[in-house]
């Protein structure tokens, strides 16, 4: 099935802001759960769904949560078709911080692993699909790539949706002025994440100089890589990007990323690798822009039904 944008919507940037601005969808009903992470920590988790033996578990992107419209859709679309939903919050993005001085960034693979571990305890699921979006992607695929062929024997596929799979050359996508709109507001909403961390570790987070921040190499530089382990932005992007490691996938899985997408540099459409795969495909639709692929006249978005539609191919 390939996607044809809507006439009025063939700009990427028109594709990548109507969904937030426009977009009409029904909350979901959530049950929350909140479960312990073996460092100390919480992840709250969002369930929706009637008791199936099949979940799939979401992943939103960056300074998003369970409640964006695009994890409704595919929550909705889901559950009409018969499968459970978790829409997986990271830390710190559930409305509450976290307990640590860490939260999240696009390589934490052992917070899926965590989730996972619960889901598979709970004796209740046959099957375990993994959909991701923008950073929650490159998680996505960075998890089933790291595990390669000793990736969990429930988890049967997964979809990865407008992923920034090479993080060093989207960050200087995002650099670039036709972006600075969306620079600019993940810039500020990291800084208030940042300000409530600060609250709870005062002596752990100086905000000294935030102002002259305008690109996520400084603050990578400054917060995300130190936080958590790297030297500094490079490190942190050589060893975070999910590109890496696509080559080890060994279960079904499928990346869409739209040719017209204003933050993806041009290694983030990986051809060669999904040309020499049995296991990882690739899908560039010419139109999309960033977690857009919008549909007029029908219930839901074509990204989330290619996305029901590749699980149904390889169930």
């Amino acid at each position: 099935m390939e996607y044809a944008a809507p006439f009025l919507l063939r700009n990427r940037h028109m594709q990548t802001i109507y969904p937030s601005l426009f977009r009409k969808i029904r909350p979901a009903a959530y049950q929350r759960r909140r479960i312990d992470t073996p460092d100390g920590d919480f992840l709250d988790l969002d369930f929706s769904g009637q008791g199936n033996d099949r979940v799939v578990v979401i992943l939103h992107g960056l300074e998003g949560n369970a409640t964006r419209k695009y994890v409704l859709g595919m929550v909705h679309i889901f559950n009409e078709a018969g499968f459970d939903t978790v829409s997986m919050n990271f830390r710190g993005c559930s409305g509450e911080p976290n307990k640590l001085l860490r939260f999240y960034h696009s390589g934490e693979t052992d917070d899926l692993q965590t989730v996972i571990e619960y889901l598979v305890s709970l004796g209740k699921y046959t099957a375990i699909h993994l959909v991701g979006f923008s950073l929650g992607g490159n998680v996505t695929l960075k998890y089933i790539g790291e595990r390669g062929t000793a990736i969990g024997p429930l988890i049967k596929s997964a979809v990865a949706i407008s992923v920034p799979c090479d993080l060093k050359g989207s960050s200087a996508e995002l650099e670039k002025k036709h972006n600075t709109i969306y620079m600019q507001r993940f810039i500020r909403d990291l800084k208030e994440k940042l300000r409530l961390k600060q609250m709870q570790y005062p002596d752990g987070i100086s905000l000294e100089g935030f102002q002259h921040i305008r690109t996520f190499r400084q603050f990578d530089d400054r917060y995300t890589g130190p936080m958590h382990g790297f030297r500094d932005a490079i490190d942190y992007w050589q060893q975070c990007s999910s590109l890496f490691v696509l080559h080890q996938i060994s279960i079904p899985t499928l990346l869409i990323n739209a040719k017209d997408d204003p933050f993806l540099s041009p290694a983030c459409y990986p051809y060669e690798i999904a040309r020499h795969s049995d296991t990882f495909f690739l899908e560039t639709p010419f139109n999309g822009g960033h977690v857009g692929f919008v549909t007029f006249n029908e219930p839901y978005y074509w990204s989330e039904q290619r996305a029901l539609a590749f699980f149904r191919e390889h169930a």
